[in-house]
């Protein structure tokens, strides 16, 4: 019991050390959706598994509250609505789930935050095509290289580690760190 607690400690250390390298593109990533904001427009985020919660959890910090009572912020998670996501799963598969939604509501000046821990799930990577092809910034929240997905985002911001726990531990920190300085700067 001791060695794991010991190992998960240390591989939090290394991935921690994996968001200090990725400082400069936080800040960018912060700014951008910052000024996403200000310019009136919305954030769209997305993601599968424990990525799909991460969504969820930033979407609920910016249009609820982070830690100081404000306005509500324009943020959709596109994973939320089974309804949706079981109607065009069936229809045209799996991976048209945040393609479709793009497609219905996203507009140029939109942002999308692409959250995948490989860096290579379909239906994220077909999200970020659709957004590019309507004027919508991409950034992808990654792990281990990245994957298919670092090299179509506008921004990526990659968690080199090889555990997914890991990954997605550093992604919720940095979406914390992202709602804080949004917060800050209103």
């Amino acid at each position: 019991m001791k060695d794991t607690f010991r190992d998960i400690i240390l591989q939090h250390r290394e991935a921690l050390k994996a968001v200090e390298e990725n400082r400069n593109n936080i800040v960018l990533f912060s700014r951008l959706l910052r000024n996403t904001l200000k310019e009136n427009n919305k954030i769209i985020i997305c993601g599968n598994g424990g990525s799909a919660a991460d969504a969820q959890h930033f979407a609920a910090e910016l249009v609820g509250r982070f830690k100081k009572n404000r306005r509500p912020l324009p943020a959709i998670a596109l994973t939320t609505d089974t309804s949706i996501i079981t109607a065009v799963a069936n229809d045209f598969g799996f991976k048209e789930i945040f393609k479709k939604q793009i497609e219905a509501w996203g507009k140029k000046g939109d942002i999308l935050i692409a959250i995948s821990t490989s860096g290579n799930s379909e239906n994220v990577i077909e999200a970020v095509k659709t957004a590019k092809q309507k004027g919508i910034k991409t950034v992808g929240l990654l792990g281990k290289n990245g994957g298919e997905i670092k090299k179509i985002v506008d921004l990526p911001i990659v968690i080199q580690s090889k555990s997914t726990a890991r990954i997605q531990e550093m992604h919720i920190l940095i979406l914390h760190t992202a709602a804080e300085i949004i917060e800050n700067s209103l």
